[in-house]
């Protein structure tokens, strides 16, 4: 990068940032020179660290600056009003990532044959992961069609494309990724560009809770998936730096509609994770 703050001037707006790969993703826009707006609904956990206090005096620590605004998305007409904040506050919104997600309620159904789960789980996965993202997004692009620039970033998975947690959990992705398809097609030609970001596993407040075992490894399994070193996890900052890499593309738009892996654009845009790896 040409600048050690390369998104100097810039405004983005994370949501879900009070822990996880939220946090990190605010953290390294705000490494980046980015004016960054984190939301949650910032609720006390006796058990997983993480808050929005916490992220802002964290990104200031790296150099940064973010601003907490505590919201509940599954309120529209809250989320109207950050929108609102951002507008008559900072004058301008140049990346939107939609990362708030419900975990608890998905960890809860986690390996769970869809006949076993009851219709609120359906609810709980596309409330918020689904519909609060597609809100975001059409309060965030007036915004963005009027400066002729942005990037919104939708956090997805593979599993969009293949089988992991659930049914409720694929279909809510994949879902997730034809927003983002159709959402590219009608902002075709405007400046903005909207693309899915697929994280690998990553080593997040709540992993970091998992114990080493008699041979000092950290193994997490998830049912019928299979076993996971976390020590060879990413870290929630290295999916905060292919959001920068993304935000600083000057050919953004060939990536637009699209699908990418964290691991994939590191090797493509060249950064590393912050114990410089490439890929897990």
């Amino acid at each position: 990068m040409a600048t050690d703050k390369p998104l100097a001037g810039s405004v983005a707006l994370v949501t879900g940032a009070s822990r996880g790969i939220g946090k990190g993703i605010a953290l390294e826009l705000g490494a980046a020179g980015a004016l960054v707006y984190v939301t949650a609904r910032d609720k006390p956990n006796r058990v997983v660290p993480g808050s929005l206090p916490q992220t802002v005096a964290d990104a200031a620590e790296l150099g940064g600056r973010a601003i907490a605004v505590p919201v509940d998305h599954t309120d529209d007409a809250a989320v109207s009003g950050v929108f609102a904040k951002i507008r008559d506050e900072a004058g301008r919104l140049d990346v939107l990532v939609n990362n708030v997600y419900n975990s608890p309620a998905s960890a809860r159904w986690l390996g769970k044959p869809f006949w076993e789960m009851p219709p609120q789980a359906w609810d709980a996965g596309f409330d918020v992961g689904v519909r609060s993202h597609y809100v975001a997004a059409a309060a965030a692009v007036p915004i963005m069609l009027a400066q002729g620039r942005g990037l919104i970033v939708n956090i997805s998975s593979p599993g969009a494309v293949r089988y992991m947690h659930n049914v409720v959990y694929g279909v809510g992705k994949a879902a997730l990724d034809r927003m983002t398809a159709d959402m590219a097609h009608e902002l075709a030609g405007t400046g903005v560009a909207v693309v899915s970001l697929w994280p690998g596993v990553v080593d997040t407040e709540l992993l970091q809770l998992v114990p080493r075992d008699t041979h000092g490894k950290r193994i997490v399994t998830l049912p019928g998936e299979g076993s996971f070193d976390l020590d060879r996890a990413e870290t929630p900052r290295f999916v905060g730096r292919a959001v920068v890499a993304l935000a600083t593309d000057v050919e953004l738009d060939e990536r637009t509609g699209r699908s990418w892996t964290t691991a994939e654009l590191a090797r493509e845009y060249g950064f590393t994770d912050v114990d410089a790896r490439t890929t897990p």
